[in-house]
Formats: C-alpha cells, structure tokens, sequence
C-alpha cells in the first residue's frame, strides 16, 4: 500500500500509476468488544496512549456519525474530551482516495486564517492500527444542516441567512493565497480542470458494475471542452456544500468547514459547478426527497436559488465568475461517479449508515443534465 503521507502533496489527488485496488479487500481488524465498525477502541487507545496520552484521560468510547457518505467519522469521547476521528471508508477504497494526510494538512495549513475548520490534533499513517490511516481533530460546536428533518425546522430568515454564510465562506477560502499558508505545492493548476475529468474518468472504470447509459458520452464532451481556467491556482475544496459545514443558527454562524479529502490547487468555478450541482440540480428534483445526497439543500427545501448563491459569492469574491455550464456538467459527472463507487460499496456491504440503497439511483438523472447542461453552453 502507498503510504498517505508520502503523497499528500500529490497534483490533484490523481491515482498512483498501476494501483487498482481489490474490490473486496478489506484490511480493517476484528474491531473489540463495545467498538463501533472500523474502529477497534483497544487499540486505539494503546495508540494514544503512547503517542498523544492527553487525548485519552480515561476509557475510550465512540460513535459512528451519521451522514458520511465516504470517509467514516467518529464522534470519539475519552474522560471529559471530545474528539472526532476521520479514516476511509471499509472495503473497496479507490487509488489515493480518502486521503487522510491530505485532509489533515489542508485544515492544519487553513487553521491560521479566517477560514473556519477544526484544530487538527493527530496523523497516523500506519494503516496496520485500525486498517486504514485516520486522524484526529476537535470537535467543533455547530450543526449539520442534512436532511428535510432538520431544515424544515428553520425560518425563512435562518434559511437565506446559512446559504449567504455558506457562499462567504467559500469565498473566504478562494480569497487565501496558498503560498501564504505552504499550500504553494497542494496541487498543479495548470490543466486542472482537463485532469478532473481524466481522473473521475479513471474513478469510475474502477467502480462500473453495471451498464450506465451516457455517462462515457458525458465524459468525453467534457474532455473535449474542458476550457482552460483562468482562475486557477486557488484553494479549492472540492466537495463544497451545506452539508459539509458545522453551522448555528442562532445567530447564523459557519462554525467549520468539514470532510477535505478532495481539497487541491485549481479553479474555484469547479467548487461553484459542484454546489449548484447539488443545490440547483438534486436539491430542485423529486430524486432527492429522503435521499442522503441532497435532500434538505436547495430551493425545494426553502432555500434561495442557485442564482442568488452565485451572486452573493461575486459579490465577495475577485474570481471572474463566467458562465457556469461546463462547471456544472463536471460537477454531474463527479457527483455520478462518487454515487456510483457508493453504490458499488453498498452491494458489496461495505458501506455504513442509512440510505445507501437509493444511491444508485442518482446516478442516471445526473448524466442526464450534465448531458442538457452541455448541449445548453
């Protein structure tokens, strides 16, 4: 197995030359008696205990939180601490995916700055402790923002006020230099977007288990299209939506910006394609009712639209926001390939938590619109 840390610096997160990955490996330990699935407590406490042993003042207990739908996050609690542990998903995990070093370099690189994210406390590499490397951040005061459940609850005020926040603090995190904070080696720039399609190309090969009408045709108009990016060289974070931040209400504050495994060097406008993507696209469709993806995001949920999002952003920010059809057409083909490779887990029952089974089903209206998106630009 390549070692995370030695290419947490990796251009664009690509995978590694030659690796494909057992589909039914999985390399995670017999977890003890009391511990949740993926993480053995026993030995995570030895760990700690020689490692980091103010982080485990007393017998370690720990929850799976609910709504991941890659990496596994633990809510980890040890005497009157609270801790969250990140690590992989089970099973079927693609090349330099889930990269935890990545992650905790990124936030560590960001805690200085006006960016909110937890305070990155400890790295393990060593995949042989608990089967995959994982690391260990605060836990953050705030709420995920996830589903109809939880949103419904919220005034229209609330509503507007979290989607403005969320669109300032993205711009906040495009607005950082990354020299500035030694993320000048996080990715190349050049060529990004080219290579975004190339490498969820490559994402899904290692996922496909089934037919998937139009998304090769999908994948080689984006290819074909993929315009140069004059924006490049910004801290992207690859994933950026609602539900990826800690967030409170009262008053309206992001408090953390969550899960940054996709984090690299390139072109904000792909941030925003993927955002409109879940808020304008699923969270605007009969499709996302009760899913785990978008369900509780966009104008359906009571939300302001994707329009007035992008506005707020410029409004902030001095990246030249143009049109956004080929943006959102990546963001449909990312987004198919990441329900995909969850779906593919699923049927391989190595997936965690509620709501995987409708997963799959996404798949096939987001090739539609990326398809629509383009034919429009």
């Amino acid at each position: 197995m390549t070692d995370p840390a030695a290419r947490r610096a990796a251009p664009d997160h690509q995978p590694a030359a030659g690796e494909t990955p057992d589909p039914a490996a999985d390399n995670t330990p017999e977890p003890a008696a009391g511990s949740p699935a993926g993480l053995d407590l026993d030995r995570l406490g030895d760990y700690l205990a020689e490692h980091r042993p103010e982080l485990a003042a007393g017998p370690l207990r720990a929850e799976l939180i609910a709504g991941g739908r890659s990496n596994l996050t633990y809510l980890l609690r040890a005497g009157g601490r609270e801790l969250v542990l990140r690590r992989p998903p089970l099973g079927h995990v693609l090349a330099t995916a889930h990269d935890m070093a990545r992650e905790f370099r990124v936030i560590s690189a960001l805690a200085p700055t006006a960016v909110p994210v937890p305070r990155a406390l400890l790295l393990c590499p060593d995949a042989d402790l608990l089967g995959a490397p994982f690391y260990l951040m605060e836990r953050v005061p705030g709420e995920v923002f996830r589903s109809r459940v939880r949103t419904d609850q919220l005034t229209a005020e609330q509503r507007r006020g979290l989607a403005m926040a969320m669109m300032d603090t993205l711009a906040t995190l495009h607005g950082v230099e990354p020299a500035s904070v030694g993320l000048a080696d996080f990715g190349r720039p050049e060529g990004y977007l080219a290579r975004q399609v190339r490498r969820w190309a490559g994402q899904l090969d290692r996922s496909r288990s089934r037919p998937l009408p139009g998304i090769d045709e999908l994948r080689d108009r984006l290819a074909a299209t993929a315009p140069e990016g004059a924006n490049a060289g910004r801290i992207v974070h690859g994933d950026y939506r609602l539900d990826n931040l800690l967030a409170t209400v009262a008053p309206v504050t992001v408090t953390a910006v969550l899960d940054w495994e996709m984090a690299t060097l390139g072109d904000p406008l792909a941030d925003l394609g993927l955002l409109l993507t879940y808020w304008d696209v699923l969270g605007d469709s009969d499709i996302s009712a009760g899913n785990p993806v978008a369900d509780g995001l966009g104008p359906r949920a009571g939300f302001p639209t994707g329009a007035e999002l992008i506005d707020r952003y410029a409004a902030g920010s001095d990246t030249d926001v143009g049109p956004l059809h080929w943006h959102v057409a990546l963001g449909c083909f990312k987004l198919a390939v990441i329900c995909e490779g969850i779906h593919y887990r699923h049927a391989l029952g190595q997936t965690l938590g509620d709501g995987f089974d409708t997963i799959g089903e996404m798949v096939a209206p987001l090739v539609a619109h990326g398809l629509t998106t383009l034919r429009e630009a």
